[in-house]
């Protein structure tokens, strides 16, 4: 038999012929082998004993492995067919002569005969074998040049998203500086008003005050007047109007103006928060919005991060939960992973926080070199609890308005602004919160 091209061969064959079994009979020691080969081997050695193991078998024809002959017929039959298909596939369809060629510009094997057709006269060839090689490292590129084309792709669509960005956030940009330009031309108009005012009623008085003279003078000769005096305050308070003008404008700004101490970062957020046009406010929209899969953006939990990191110092800020059942505020280290799980820290044993009512508001009192985070009721200023830990690296504010498939957990997180105050002191001028 010729060499054996798999261990299915070896499996199904007789170990006397070494050929695949035919009508292959079974010993008690579960041996096999071919029924004639078996016969032969035992005349020759007078004896009935296993060719294998040397184990006596009793008196009488050993049965026939029927399971193993139909095994032996399935696989030859498929092997045959299997050689037929490979042998047909090795020679040329049309010519009928063996196949050893492969035309690199047709990308397609040919024969000899092929090779003289006038199309081909000028193409590149090479030996079948190498085109196999060829092939597997064009499978490669191809590999390669499908993960390139998807991160073109994505390329392209982030650039398409920043374009986006951008025009969003002019637009935004010119409504702030609108309602600033509202507000400066309405405090122009206000203070030029007060001015025309002041001018007209001033204005008045002199001319009445002229008016009177006038009437004295007709008079001079017939009774004696004491000579007229200019009124105080008879002039245009200039300094009034003009004095500290930009200040004063600027201190009446507060009034329309808010300080928000966290802004919101809406790079890290994920595809399903929406975050509010001035970064203050999240919520769950429940659909999956087609955004950037940049490496700041949170792919696994619904977070959004502050746009500002702490190493040091205190900060504080608080945030409107209204009647959300969940919900969840507090730090995160800047190293924390975005694109999968992070590890939280937890108390251990878990602390069970008591609070007198549900706080609507929640203030986080961060306290970086005491390496301490603290979590207030700003309704009364009670303590519900102090998280303490040694603090490393940069730590950002994190939000979550925590998803419930339930439906039961809408509703928005909102940053509390500040309102600021402005108080002079000598040469200096100090600013509130």
């Amino acid at each position: 038999m010729a060499a054996k091209t798999s261990s299915m061969d070896e499996e199904l064959s007789c170990c006397i012929c070494s050929d695949f079994f035919r009508d292959p009979v079974v010993l008690k020691c579960a041996h096999s082998f071919c029924g004639a080969c078996l016969q032969r081997f035992w005349a020759q050695n007078s004896s009935r004993e296993c060719p294998l193991c040397r184990r006596k078998s009793s008196v009488g024809d050993p049965p026939l492995n029927i399971v193993l002959r139909n095994v032996v017929e399935l696989y030859s039959k498929q092997r045959s067919e299997r050689e037929v298909v490979e042998k047909s596939a090795s020679r040329c369809s049309l010519h009928g002569e063996k196949i050893l060629l492969f035309c690199i510009e047709d990308q397609e094997p040919i024969c000899v005969v092929c090779l003289t057709a006038k199309k081909r006269r000028n193409h590149q060839l090479c030996p079948v074998e190498e085109a196999k090689d060829l092939r597997a490292s064009l499978i490669l590129l191809k590999e390669k040049l499908e993960k390139f084309t998807k991160v073109k792709q994505e390329f392209e669509e982030t650039a398409k998203h920043i374009k986006s960005q951008s025009q969003q956030t002019e637009k935004r940009i010119k409504e702030e500086f609108e309602k600033l330009h509202q507000f400066l031309r309405e405090e122009e108009e206000a203070r030029l008003s007060v001015l025309r005012e002041e001018e007209v009623q001033k204005s008045k008085r002199m001319k009445d005050e002229i008016e009177n003279i006038s009437q004295q003078v007709s008079t001079l000769a017939q009774c004696s007047l004491q000579y007229p005096k200019l009124p105080s305050g008879a002039l245009i308070d200039v300094t009034k109007h003009l004095g500290s003008l930009r200040f004063k404008v600027w201190e009446k700004m507060l009034e329309i103006v808010q300080y928000t101490p966290v802004t919101l970062d809406l790079n890290t957020a994920h595809p399903w928060l929406s975050v509010s046009d001035d970064l203050t406010s999240l919520r769950d929209t429940g659909v999956k919005q087609q955004l950037p899969d940049n490496p700041e953006r949170f792919t696994h939990y619904v977070n959004v991060l502050g746009s500002e990191g702490f190493n040091s110092g205190k900060r504080s800020w608080e945030v409107t939960v209204g009647d959300k059942p969940e919900w969840d505020v507090g730090v995160v280290k800047g190293s924390a992973m975005r694109r999968g799980k992070f590890t939280c820290t937890f108390t251990s044993p878990s602390t069970r926080l008591r609070v007198k009512w549900k706080p609507r508001r929640i203030r986080v009192q961060l306290d970086y070199d005491r390496g301490e985070v603290s979590f207030f009721n700003p309704a009364d200023m009670s303590l519900i609890y102090t998280f303490k830990d040694r603090f490393t690296g940069t730590l950002f504010p994190v939000f979550s308005p925590c998803v419930n498939n339930k439906g039961s957990n809408t509703g928005a997180l909102k940053i509390c602004p500040v309102r600021l105050s402005v108080t002079a002191e000598s040469d200096r001028v100090l600013i509130y919160q």
